[in-house]
């Protein structure tokens, strides 16, 4: 497999790309949260949001197995602090989380791919 190679790019290029992968994250966490606790404060995923976004820029150098195993380590971790929930319930959140964040990313991939082949 192919690793990723970061691009050039000042740091407002790196801002602008972790504030965008943490709304990203954001968003699914609230998903997975809410499917899992009901109803919950949006607020709360916001603070989990930053965690998997800076193991996906801080890593992305590194083997993909290792990138998932400390994201999805550091989701749940940040999961269990932010929603206060005991173990068994955090790593249902954040397998949940994990699944709806694959999958929206293949949607987004797909949904990009097909535009880009539209003609001018």
């Amino acid at each position: 497999m192919q690793q990723v190679t970061p691009t050039a790019g000042g740091p407002l290029a790196l801002v602008g790309t972790f504030v965008l992968l943490s709304l990203l994250f954001a968003l699914t966490a609230h998903v997975a949260a809410r499917y899992v606790l009901g109803d919950v404060p949006y607020s709360r995923a916001l603070f989990v949001g930053p965690v998997p976004a800076a193991v996906t820029l801080l890593l992305q150098q590194y083997p993909t197995w290792a990138m998932i195993l400390v994201g999805v380590l550091g989701d749940f971790l940040a999961i269990r602090f932010v929603y206060r929930v005991r173990a068994a319930v955090g790593g249902l959140i954040t397998v949940v989380h994990y699944a709806v964040t694959v999958i929206l990313s293949i949607i987004v991939y797909f949904v990009i791919l097909t535009l880009s082949t539209a003609p001018a």
